[in-house]
């Protein structure tokens, strides 16, 4: 008789993993504290910049491996009682060729740039990121370890300029200690760097301070250790952001009709941020602004029965979001639909890390999921929400967690508690997670659930391998129908999934115009909770890095896929490729041709799908973006559907503070409605356009003023009218007292 382990036995057995001996302890280089002022001007001319650390970055890491790197970059650091400072010397052998776009914050990632990835707690687990463009354009991030993810949502409060010169470019960093979170005590403190600069020509090479080997998993594994810090001064730690939102949205139904709206609305509102200590943060906000200022991406898939995913974009939400990071995706933030009230607390404690917070939403929006489909949906009532999430490091390779979700209303409830946990040492990473889920839905969705008060168990665990070449994988996971994580974004549940797959690259020497040739495949089963099959599928990919940053290759997959009671083969090739030839161009496109399953007649044809995107800059400041998609099927001798999908933005930087920002976005879906049993549309058309001009301080204090107009045709309303109209204005202002 075989013995199987539950999911909680394999959690905990993971956990308890042997520990491996620690390495040993690297010496660190010495921050010293200057004292005197230091204009950040970008102007390197400061007598005191003679007493700072320097710091070569002789390394190329990446296309080529650690190898001399082909420019030089020094970098100086040092400390003043209340800032780290920075200076950059960027030597280039041809300063015309620099890369350099006066753009909004966060996007010159194309650019060249340079700056710090700062571990401030040493344990590899989290870093900040401080990058700057040769014109000063700021980008910071927060890198977590354990996933690879760099969240750009997160602002800190820092200054920095830059220049180019005859020689290359000069960059300065200011960022005050206030900014930052660290171990809190009177000695020095302890922190693991890594210098950074981005050289981006036919290939971009990426250029650092110490070597970082290819296959590796862990990072931060191979910063370089640096101490000072000692008695600096953090500040009160206090920020209060009064915001002010004006808005009057009008709607109708059809052209020439009434417009309708509740009028000019003006919403104040507060954001409190204070951090009492350099290991917790407390955030409040009242009456919380929550409109999004960017518009999200057009997305329309006719082939998939799941709902669609949209990024957070709600700075609330949006800072601190990796503390709730786990395997499955319990916590989708905009699932919290309209706050009226917001509490969080983020921190760390010796080897944990903590994030909790309590929120009041004036509407309860669900996620129903299913095994074939998913869909959203809204109950008219509001409902008080509570999110907890604790990591505790064993030691640098061992972490253990828990999480808990809680929504509850009039008549309806969803709680979610789980455990999970992570094993990487070396080339080895393992990773598993276990959730238990109990709902209560009110009558009013009998109809649309097949269970009021469903519960159930989610699990899951995985192991990569990854060395300088190979890479493999293998996971498994199992829902099981009633499991409900009405706070997530979980859209499919009452199945099981095994997946294994693996990648070879090859790597060429340097000089060579082919930096790198990838094959990867993997094969998946998926089984209905009672055993049906419900997907069997094999895909396969060769892609080929190359000049002009350019990455293109193929991609192919065979699959049987279970729909309304009867299993389908579906297939496809794809085509794909991306490149940037100069710095104010990246173009892609992707092709993809194969027979696939028309979902709303259960049929099956000869789908095609394109995608032509462009990014596009115009001098210093304009830019443009532009992407086109379309998407259709031909099946029994016509064209059961076609859609059309256009996404284009400009944007004008007319100083580092002022940017208008102009978008629009189509769609056309035209259907055959005689190879169709249900009654079908022939023809929609959806047309909306956003303008908006912002000036920004800082990311605290800004002014946003701006107006949307959108439009539409169907069946019913055969010419396109105005149906949507809006203007808005929002202020901001971050006061630190």
């Amino acid at each position: 008789m075989t013995t199987r382990r539950s999911p909680l036995a394999l959690s905990l057995a993971l956990a308890l993993l042997a520990l491996a001996p620690l390495a040993p302890a690297q010496e660190a280089t010495q921050i010293p504290h200057i004292e005197g002022g230091i204009v950040v001007d970008g102007l390197l001319d400061e007598s005191v910049w003679s007493q700072a650390t320097v710091i070569d970055l002789p390394y190329e890491i990446s296309p080529a491996d650690n190898t001399p790197a082909p420019v030089r970059t020094t970098m100086r650091m040092a400390t003043t009682r209340d800032a780290l400072y920075i200076a950059v010397h960027a030597a280039d052998p041809d300063p015309s060729k620099i890369r350099a776009h006066l753009t909004d914050r966060d996007s010159a990632f194309r650019d060249d740039f340079v700056g710090v990835m700062l571990d401030t707690f040493d344990d590899r687990r989290r870093n900040y990121e401080f990058f700057v463009n040769p014109l000063g354009v700021q980008m910071d991030l927060i890198r977590e370890e354990a996933t690879g993810n760099e969240d750009d949502s997160w602002d800190g409060l820092w200054t920095s300029a830059g220049r180019i010169t005859a020689e290359g470019y000069d960059v300065e960093i200011r960022i005050p200690f206030s900014t930052l979170r660290f171990r809190d005590g009177e000695g020095p403190k302890r922190w693991g760097v890594i210098a950074f600069r981005a050289y981006p020509r036919s290939v971009r090479h990426q250029l650092a301070n110490v070597t970082v080997p290819r296959g590796g998993n862990c990072l931060l594994c191979h910063a370089s250790k640096f101490e000072g810090m000692e008695g600096v001064q953090q500040g009160r730690n206090l920020e209060v952001v009064p915001t002010l939102t004006i808005t009057d949205a009008q709607s109708r139904d059809h052209r020439g009709g009434e417009w309708r709206g509740d009028g000019v609305r003006i919403e104040p509102g507060l954001d409190v941020s204070w951090a009492p200590s350099p290991n917790l943060t407390l955030n409040a906000t009242i009456n919380p602004d929550f409109s999004q200022v960017e518009s999200d991406q057009a997305q329309l898939d006719l082939t998939s029965n799941f709902a669609l995913y949209f990024p957070e974009k709600r700075p609330f939400f949006m800072e601190g979001a990796d503390y709730f990071n786990t395997p499955f995706q319990v916590l989708y933030t905009r699932q919290i639909a309209d706050p009226d009230f917001g509490l969080r607390v983020t921190g760390r404690s010796g080897s944990g890390a903590y994030g909790a917070f309590v929120a009041r939403d004036a509407t309860t929006q669900l996620l129903l999921p299913g095994v074939l489909g998913s869909s959203f949906t809204v109950l008219d009532q509001t409902s008080d929400v509570a999110v907890g999430r604790y990591r505790h490091d064993l030691d640098e390779h061992t972490s253990v967690g828990v999480i808990a979700t809680a929504r509850q209303g009039d008549d309806y409830s969803n709680g979610v508690a789980g455990v999970d946990t992570r094993w990487q040492k070396g080339r080895h990473t393992v990773i598993a997670q276990l959730l238990r889920s109990d709902s209560e839905y009110p009558a009013a969705l009998a109809d649309d659930v097949d269970d009021t008060s469903p519960a159930g168990n989610a699990w899951r665990a995985s192991y990569d391998y990854e060395t300088r070449n190979w890479f493999a994988s293998a996971w498994h996971e199992r829902i099981d129908p009633g499991f409900r994580a009405d706070l997530g974004f979980i859209g499919q549940v009452g199945y099981e999934k095994s997946l294994v797959g693996g990648a070879y690259n090859w790597f060429f020497d340097k000089g060579s115009k082919i930096t790198r040739v990838q094959f990867y495949t993997d094969f998946d089963i998926t089984h209905r909770y009672d055993g049906q099959l419900l997907e069997r599928e094999l895909e396969s990919k060769i892609s080929v890095n190359g000049p002009w940053q350019s990455s293109f290759g193929v991609q192919g997959m065979t699959r049987e896929r279970y729909w309304n009671g009867q299993l389908f083969d579906e297939s496809y090739v794809n085509l794909f490729g991306s490149m940037t030839p100069s710095s104010a161009m990246q173009v892609g496109a992707n092709f993809r041709v194969g027979p696939q399953i028309d979902l709303a007649a259960s049929r099956r044809g000869q789908g095609r799908y394109f995608d032509i995107w462009g990014n596009f800059a115009f001098g210093r400041g304009l830019s443009a973006n532009l992407d086109l998609f379309q998407q259709s099927l031909r099946r029994d001798g016509g064209t059961a559907f076609e859609a059309t999908v256009l996404d284009a933005r400009m944007a004008w930087q007319l100083d580092p503070r002022q940017r208008l920002r102009i978008a629009v976005q189509a769609s056309n879906v035209d259907k055959d409605p005689s190879l169709y049993d249900e009654p079908v549309n022939r023809h929609g058309r959806d047309l909306g356009a956003q303008l908006v001009y912002s000036y920004r301080v800082n990311p605290r204090t800004a002014i946003y003023a701006g107006g949307t107009v959108g439009g539409f045709l169907d069946d019913e309303n055969r010419e396109l009218f105005a149906s949507t109209r809006g203007a808005f204005v929002k202020l901001t202002y971050g006061w630190q007292p």
